[in-house]
């Protein structure tokens, strides 16, 4: 764990150590460093050691896990499981074609015995697709709600990228050879798959990059730092996320431009007539999210595009939340830019993408320089390819991208609209759980028919520091959330507080999981204030 300067909290980094030992230091049968961050008191509560002030020595070995020797043998009730897999129509009998190469759901995995009922969720149909669902920590079932963090990948994702690196690993767009024309082919397929999925008028306009982070970087200083100058303004949420804010901060102080932010209502969403009324013939573009990864709310982007528009001003949206969880149609939209990230939909890490108009990336300078993304070189000089290569300098992330279609293949399979409707329906489930434990505090909107929350929560509980309820919950009950300011700190700071704790659930999360998620909270709760 660790603390940033003043006190606040940063995201929660444990240091390597067995389950065991780290909850012998939460009981205090271990010394921890004075000057650990978890000695500190906030405004949220005290940290777990001030509570454990006075227990002896055997009381604290009480509060302890049971031992493994409590564990099952969850591998072992896999494999004897039969195979299963949702409806598609690249399957037979309900598994799927051994030569099915393209639309195809994944394999399915060995589930365990109680999926062999009938599925009553998407949840239940899907969550066998993911190895890493089935296993038990201490004795307790994984229950990962750490989703908008990044989520986990299903067996036909990892194969595919076992497939690349066995069979035919090579360099893309530079050879001749069986295997580079084999690698090209399923890259380039991989761009096609990406703009059919968000529905690009040209796959062309499908940007690859290293993250939607450097897909923001890289519009904010190869259009940024060629289109702003000293006057004009930026127009961003005080809900962005930092990846969003930080390149328009550093962008900002080389051209004189100047950030705009629009603040919360009473609701605590951004205030979209705020926004509107900050529009003005000096803004250049507006960076906004689609799907807040805090407070779990939906913007009009749509009437935020009109509206900015009228004034000239360019569109950002951070899709990162959207993407992975229903349909986005940059079409409909209308942005002028969208970054989401293959991570957060069931895909690799190190690979996002950047959805841009083709004129605009047209007319933008390169971000990096190299390989690839040139037409000649000269001693003085070089002219560079067409978009996207011009964006896409060296090696790319080759097996990542590969991985990502087939991610995508994965989520069309199901259908977005599916997922949509499911996670829905498990939003509000989560909300209306959560709310029910006594001093929690949720942020964000509560869900009603026409406002539908992400399946996310962002809470605190009164007098109990959200990094203290994420650790119990892992060491005592298995469950998976996220502790921290979530990389908003901006958002954090307006809402008043240092940290949140943040389920946030993805489709093959059920709502037992969620009965698990809230009744280990309210005992984790009961164990962190008896003593306070």
């Amino acid at each position: 764990m660790g603390r940033a300067e003043e006190g606040r909290p940063i995201e929660l980094r444990i240091r390597p150590a067995t389950r065991r030992a780290r909850w012998r230091r939460w009981c205090g049968a271990d010394k921890r460093d004075p000057q650990d961050s978890g000695s500190s008191l906030t405004s949220q509560g005290p940290r777990l050691p001030e509570l454990m002030k006075g227990y002896g020595f055997q009381a604290q070995t009480a509060l302890c896990i049971r031992r493994n020797s409590e564990r099952g043998d969850a591998t072992a009730r896999m494999a004897s499981a039969a195979l299963r897999c949702f409806p598609c129509p690249a399957t037979i009998g309900g598994l799927v074609k051994p030569s099915s190469s393209r639309g195809r759901c994944a394999a399915a995995v060995a589930a365990p015995s109680r999926e062999a009922e009938p599925a009553a969720s998407l949840g239940d149909r899907t969550r066998v697709d993911f190895p890493i669902l089935h296993q038990d920590f201490d004795g307790a079932k994984l229950v990962y709600f750490d989703n908008g963090a990044t989520s986990q990948k299903p067996a036909s994702v990892m194969k595919t990228l076992d497939e690349y690196y066995r069979s035919y690993n090579s360099n893309v767009h530079r050879g001749i050879h069986a295997l580079s024309a084999k690698a090209t082919d399923a890259y380039e397929g991989a761009r096609r798959k990406v703009a059919t999925f968000v529905n690009a008028a040209d796959s062309r306009e499908i940007v690859f990059t290293r993250n939607a982070t450097e897909a923001i970087n890289l519009v904010a200083y190869s259009w940024g730092l060629s289109n702003l100058k000293q006057g004009d303004e930026i127009v961003l949420t005080v809900a962005e996320h930092h990846s969003a804010i930080v390149p328009w901060q550093i962008v900002s102080q080389k051209t004189g431009a100047t950030l705009k932010y629009v603040g919360l209502t009473k609701e605590g969403v951004p205030d979209i007539e705020q926004l509107k009324g900050l529009l003005s013939n000096k803004t250049k573009i507006v960076v906004i999210h689609h799907v807040s990864n805090v407070l779990g709310s939906m913007l009009p982007i749509e009437e935020i595009v009109t509206c900015s528009s009228r004034v000239g001003a360019k569109v950002l949206v951070d899709a990162c939340q959207s993407v992975p969880h229903m349909p986005v149609d940059v079409q409909k939209l209308g942005a002028d830019f969208l970054v989401a990230s293959s991570h957060k939909m069931c895909g690799p890490t190190g690979v996002g993408f950047l959805h841009g108009k083709f004129e605009i990336l047209s007319s933008m300078e390169p971000f990096l320089g190299g390989g690839e993304m040139i037409a000649d070189v000269f001693q003085d000089k070089s002219t560079y390819a067409e978009p996207p290569s011009r964006f896409e300098a060296g090696t790319p992330a080759i097996g990542e991208a590969i991985g990502l279609g087939a991610a995508i293949d994965y989520l069309s399979c199901i259908g977005m609209e599916q997922i949509h409707e499911y996670e829905k329906e498990l939003a509000t489930y989560l909300y209306e759980s959560l709310h029910s434990v006594p001093n929690v505090r949720i942020y964000g909107p509560a869900p009603s028919q026409t406002d539908h929350r992400a399946p996310l929560c962002s809470f605190n509980v009164t007098n109990v520091h959200p990094t203290d309820i994420a650790e119990i919950l892992d060491l005592q009950h298995g469950v998976a959330i996220r502790s921290g300011h979530h990389c908003a700190q901006i958002l954090h700071r307006t809402l008043g507080i240092n940290a949140s704790a943040r389920a946030s659930l993805h489709f093959y999360n059920t709502k037992e999981e969620v009965d698990v998620f809230v009744d280990a909270l309210k005992a984790t709760i009961d164990f962190l204030t008896s003593q306070h």
